[in-house]
Order: C-alpha cells, then sequence, then structure tokens
C-alpha cells in the first residue's frame, strides 16, 4: 500500500495545486463547477453500494461476514453518507444535501436529476450516459466509474474508492466558498456541506478504506498491480474533471469580455 501511495503523489499534488481553486471566484464560476461536479458526488455513492453488496452480508438467510472490520467500515461510512443530518438536524444523504445547497445561490437542478433518474441501469449506463446532454468531460468520467464497477473486481471498486476520491479537495473549496459567501450570495449549505464531509470522513475512515484494501489484495502482486493502475486512471479522470470545469470557466469569461 504503501508503494502505492508513493506512485500516486506526482497525481494526487496535481490535484492539489490545480488551477481551478484560483479560478472560481464569483457565483457563475461556482455554477459551472457544481453542474458538473454534482455527477461525482452522486457516482461516489455506487462506489459504495457495490462494497456495500460485496464486504457486508446482505443475504437472506442471514450469515457472518468474513472481515467484520471491513464490514465496520463500510456500514458506517455508508451510515455517513446515505443518512447524515443536515443543519437543521433532519436526515438525508450527502447528494441530497449537495443538491439542496445548490440549489440555495439559484442552480436549477431539475435537468441534473432528470439526468440522473435516467440512468437505472447497470447493463446499458454506459451507452445511457452517452444520451445525456451534458459536458463530454463529465460523461468520461462517469463511464470510468462505472466501467470500473461492472468489471466487477471488488479490489478495484475499493482501490478507486479508498484513493480516487480525494479526501484533501473539500479543504480546498471551503476558503474560497466562503470568500465568494462574504458577499451575501447564500452559500451556507454549500460551506456546510464540505465541513460536514470533511468531519464525517474524518481521520478514521482513510485508515480503515487501507486497511480493507490491504485486506482484499492479500499481498497478491496481481491484485496490488491492478490497485495501482485503476487508482492512477481514477486520479487522473478527476484532474481531467477538473480541467473541464475550469476551461468552461475560462469560456464564461472570455464571452463575458467580448460582450
Amino acid at each position: 500500500m504503501n508503494n502505492i501511495i508513493q506512485n500516486l503523489e506526482p497525481l494526487k499534488d496535481r490535484l492539489r495545486n490545480h488551477s481551478l481553486y484560483s479560478s472560481i471566484k464569483d457565483i457563475d464560476d461556482l455554477k459551472i463547477f457544481s453542474n458538473a461536479h454534482v455527477y461525482a458526488v452522486w457516482d461516489f455513492m455506487s462506489l459504495l453500494k457495490f462494497l456495500q453488496i460485496k464486504l457486508t452480508s446482505t443475504s437472506l438467510p442471514w450469515f457472518p461476514i468474513r472481515n467484520t472490520t471491513t464490514a465496520k467500515l463500510i456500514n458506517e461510512i455508508v451510515a455517513g453518507e446515505e443518512t447524515d443530518e443536515d443543519q437543521n438536524g433532519r436526515p438525508i444523504s450527502h447528494f441530497e444535501m449537495y443538491i439542496d445547497s445548490i440549489e440555495e445561490f439559484g442552480l436549477n437542478t431539475e435537468e441534473i436529476l432528470s439526468n440522473i433518474n435516467s440512468l437505472n441501469n447497470l447493463e446499458s449506463i454506459e451507452e445511457d450516459i452517452d444520451k445525456l446532454v451534458i459536458k463530454d468531460y463529465v460523461k468520461d468520467f462517469l463511464k470510468f466509474t462505472f466501467s470500473v464497477i461492472r468489471r466487477g473486481n471488488v479490489h478495484e471498486v475499493a482501490s478507486v474508492f479508498t484513493f480516487g476520491r480525494e479526501d484533501l479537495i473539500p479543504d480546498m473549496f471551503i476558503p474560497l466558498i466562503e470568500g465568494i459567501n462574504a458577499k451575501n450570495n447564500h452559500l451556507n449549505k454549500l460551506i456546510y456541506y464540505f465541513k460536514r464531509h470533511i468531519e464525517v470522513d474524518g481521520d478514521m475512515h482513510g485508515p480503515m478504506s487501507m486497511e480493507m484494501l490491504s485486506f482484499l489484495c492479500n499481498n497478491d502482486p496481481a491484485k496490488i498491480a491492478d490497485s495501482s493502475s485503476v487508482s492512477e486512471k481514477a486520479l487522473i479522470a478527476r484532474i481531467s474533471l477538473w480541467d473541464g470545469i475550469e476551461n468552461d470557466i475560462k469560456l464564461r469569461k472570455n464571452n463575458y469580455e467580448k460582450v
């Protein structure tokens, strides 16, 4: 695992230092970001649900599972992501929390929800993603996620889950969102979402995820190689998503300057 972490460090550095963060300066930039990022918030849950199915007992009749530590991790994350609490103590998933937060600053989510609701068949999901009227870079991000899920290798899904969803990213966004919010842009729910994301994931889930992945790879050189490869692809997919969003922000500003 340490070798994988070291190999991924250059890509993580690219994410930490991506120029997207400094490109988001106002509410219109934030709308462009959220309109794409919302799909990454959503597809994370499919990675998590795959792991829940594979690593916890969901059979009837019930039987004990092989690794209770791994099952505990997944069950805790499911509880935190699917049934957290909003600012008013109302039970809510993090995806729904995100939807509420972007609606607060005026982003219309009807098309987003319609798109997501249309992706209800795992067998044809990549073809269905192609039919959506969304940016190609968002399609590519979603198709990568579901290609890993459809291959069905639990150690690969766990690798994308562990390494591909960068925990440092919420820290990057909180200062810039608070800066935009200082101008009374109604971003309190979005700030709460990112802070809650950090709080719930915390320091515990990262080490537990690593322990889960170590258990699944079980010192098998082939699985470790798979893990390293798919994790690298996951980080590249995230960088490409960030590149696409940043280019759209720059395009909006260029068009605005021409008017």
